[in-house]
C-alpha cells in the first residue's frame, strides 16, 4: 500500500552499525541486547567456592555429629535437601522469566497441611488434587500478570495473600494422616532433584534457551510489552514453579514425625529466593548458574543440621536474610562480570552523573554575568537630547495659557 514505508518489512539496522545477521549470532538479544555472549567464568568461580564451603560445613557436621551422616539421619538430610531444593528451583525458575514468584512458601505450607490432613487418602490423591489446584492457581496469576503486564512479585504476592487466608483456617497443628515416609527412595528423590537442578542449569546456559526464558527482561521502558512468547513463557514459569512448590510441601510435611504447623510460609519464600540468588541467579533475569542451586541448597541443609547438632537454634528468617544479602552482591558480579564482551564494535559509551543536569553531588557552577542593568543603546546622531532641557517644557502649550482657567 502506498502509506506503507519502504523498509518497513526490513531488519532494522542498529545503531552500532552491525548488520542485522550479524546481530543474530552475537547478540543474546538481537532487537536490544548488549554485542556478545554472556561469559561463564563469574558462575565456575562462584560454584567453585561454594563446592569449598559445603566441603568445610560437611566435615564440621561429621566431626559434631558422625551419626547425622549416616542410616535414617542421612536419608532425612536429604529429602530436607530435594524439598528445599524444590522450594529454590521455584523461586530461582521465575527469577531467570524475570517475573519472581513470592507465592512459593505459602503455597509449600498449604500443600503440606494438605497432605497432612488428606494423607489417610492415599498419597496419591493427595498429591493429585495438590498438584491440580497449584497448577490453576499458578495458571491465573501467570495471566494476570502477562494480560496486565504488572511485576511478577506485585501479582504474585496478591496470590500469596489468598494461600495465607486458607492457612489461617487452620488454629491449631495438623496432625500427618498416611503412611507416606519419603526416607524410603531418599537417594532416588536425590538424584532426580540433582539431575533437574544440573540440567537445568546447562540448558539455561544455552544461548538460545537462555534468550527464550528471559525474554520477558525489561530492556528499556520495563511497563512496555515483550510480545507473546515472553507471555508464554512466564506463564508456563508460573506453572510449573507453584506444581514444584507444592511438592516441596508435601515431602516437608511428610519427611517431619510432629504435626505441621499452619504458618504464613513468607519465611520459606526469604530462603527460597535467597538461595536462588546465592547459587547465581541474576535477579534481573534470564543470567543463573549452573551447579549453584544444587550447592546453595546442599549447603543451607548441611548448615542447619550442623546447627542443630551444636545446639544452636537459628530462625529461617536469619538464615534467608542472610542469603538474600549474599545474593545480592552476587548479582551484581554476575551482572557485572557475565556481561558479553563486544563482539568487533565499540561499546557504547556509559554515562557518568547526570550528564547535562549535573555532576554527582557537585552543584555546577554559575557563569559570570555581565553588567547589570545593561547600557543603554547610544543614538546615532551629534547632538543627543538631554532629557531635562528646559526647551522641551517650553515648546508645549500650557492649558493655563489657553485661557482654560
Amino acid at each position: 500500500m502506498g502509506h506503507e514505508d519502504p523498509g518497513r518489512h526490513l531488519p532494522a539496522e542498529p545503531s552500532s552499525g552491525v548488520p542485522a545477521s550479524v546481530l543474530e549470532n552475537v547478540f543474546d538479544d538481537p532487537a536490544h541486547g548488549e554485542p556478545g555472549r554472556d561469559r561463564v567464568a563469574v558462575h565456575v568461580v562462584w560454584e567453585l567456592l561454594l563446592a569449598a564451603a559445603l566441603a568445610v560445613l560437611t566435615w564440621l557436621l561429621w566431626r559434631a555429629d558422625p551419626a547425622a551422616l549416616r542410616d535414617d539421619e542421612l536419608r532425612s538430610l536429604l529429602v530436607d535437601v530435594v524439598a528445599l531444593g524444590l522450594l529454590v528451583l521455584a523461586a530461582g525458575l521465575t527469577l531467570r522469566t524475570s517475573a519472581v514468584n513470592l507465592a512459593v512458601g505459602p503455597v509449600a505450607v498449604a500443600a503440606a497441611l494438605h497432605a497432612a490432613e488428606q494423607g489417610d487418602r492415599g498419597i496419591e490423591v493427595a498429591v493429585g488434587h495438590a498438584v491440580a489446584v497449584a497448577a490453576i492457581g499458578g495458571l491465573a496469576v501467570g495471566l494476570a500478570v502477562v494480560v496486565l503486564h504488572v511485576p511478577g512479585w506485585a501479582a504474585s504476592l496478591a496470590g500469596a495473600a489468598g494461600v495465607v487466608v486458607y492457612i489461617q483456617q487452620r488454629s491449631a497443628p495438623v496432625p500427618v494422616q498416611g503412611g507416606y515416609d519419603p526416607r524410603d527412595t531418599a537417594f532416588y528423590l536425590f538424584a532426580g532433584f540433582a539431575a533437574v537442578a544440573v540440567l537445568g542449569g546447562l540448558f539455561g546456559a544455552v544461548r538460545p534457551v537462555r534468550r527464550l526464558v528471559g525474554r520477558y527482561r525489561p530492556v528499556a521502558d520495563p511497563a512496555r510489552r515483550r510480545g507473546g512468547v515472553a507471555a508464554t513463557i512466564v506463564v508456563f514459569a508460573f506453572v510449573l514453579s507453584t506444581v514444584f512448590a507444592t511438592l516441596a510441601g508435601i515431602l516437608l510435611a511428610s519427611n517431619g514425625d510432629g504435626p505441621v504447623a499452619p504458618t504464613e510460609g513468607l519465611g520459606w519464600t526469604t530462603l527460597a529466593v535467597g538461595l536462588a540468588l546465592l547459587g547465581g541467579t541474576s535477579a534481573y533475569g534470564r543470567r543463573g548458574a549452573i551447579f549453584g542451586t544444587l550447592l546453595a541448597v546442599s549447603l543451607v541443609a548441611v548448615l542447619r543440621a550442623w546447627l542443630d547438632a551444636e545446639g544452636w537454634s537459628v530462625s529461617r528468617w536469619a538464615v534467608g536474610g542472610a542469603a538474600l544479602g549474599i545474593g545480592l552482591v552476587v548479582t551484581r558480579l554476575v551482572e557485572t562480570f557475565g556481561r558479553p564482551r563486544t563482539a568487533g564494535v565499540d561499546p557504547e559509551p556509559i554515562p557518568r552523573g547526570d550528564g547535562t543536569i549535573s555532576s554527582g553531588w557537585s552543584v555546577p557552577r554559575p557563569a559570570p554575568v555581565g553588567d547589570w542593568p545593561p547600557a543603554l543603546p547610544t543614538r546615532t546622531d551629534d547632538t543627543p537630547t538631554d532629557p531635562w532641557d528646559a526647551s522641551r517644557w517650553d515648546d508645549r502649550p500650557s492649558r493655563w495659557d489657553t485661557g482654560d482657567r
